[in-house]
């Protein structure tokens, strides 16, 4: 079986089932890491070269630090066709996983299998 497309969640911690990014992520056929803010570069040095970067915007980004991260990650992943996308709580459920989809495609549904 090919390698799974790695897709890189950054989250404020809160892991509702109703939230769960990861859980949308897998139906879709992409294996993903979640970590927090404060991790997410550190998790990002350690990880092959992701499909994507999600970031998880909470309803209350104190200080605008998701923002900022997105706007960092967006620059240093440019380069390398890495996309980063923001997905806030209200739209998450339909928006997040059908863009990621649409932005990298379907390469990790019709990878052969060895």
């Amino acid at each position: 079986m090919g390698a799974l497309q790695k897709v890189l969640v950054v989250d404020d911690g809160r892991r509702a089932v109703d939230r769960a990014l990861s859980a949308e992520l897998a139906e879709l056929g992409y294996a993903s890491v979640t970590a927090s803010l404060e991790a997410a570069d550190d998790v990002l040095a350690m990880m092959p070269r992701p499909a994507a970067v999600l970031l998880h915007v909470p309803p209350r980004d104190a200080g605008g630090a998701f923002r900022m991260l997105s706007e960092r990650l967006r620059e240093q992943m440019r380069g390398a066709g890495v996309p980063v996308i923001e997905v806030d709580a209200a739209g998450h459920q339909t928006g997040a996983p059908i863009d990621l989809q649409s932005r990298i495609g379907t390469r990790v549904l019709n990878e052969p299998e060895f």
